[in-house]
């Protein structure tokens, strides 16, 4: 039965887009790392997170929204 399941294209272009967004996931590591010693709560790299999740949007839904159609 699983066989007809149909299957979700996006997590696979995420995949083959993630190596095209080096650079903000970089960047958003080295946040982590230089964060990780907060104990207040303060500091955040939701600005980062956001950075690298966007690039790898960009880069798939031209390709998603072409397989939909």
């Amino acid at each position: 039965m699983a066989d007809d399941e149909p299957v979700d294209p996006k997590k696979y272009l995420e995949e083959s887009c993630k190596p095209k967004c080096v650079k903000p996931l970089l960047e958003y590591q080295a946040c982590v790392k230089r964060i990780q010693g907060d104990e207040t709560g303060q500091k955040h790299c939701t600005g980062q997170y956001f950075d690298y999740w966007s690039c790898v949007d960009k880069c798939v839904a031209p390709k998603l929204f072409h397989k939909v159609k």
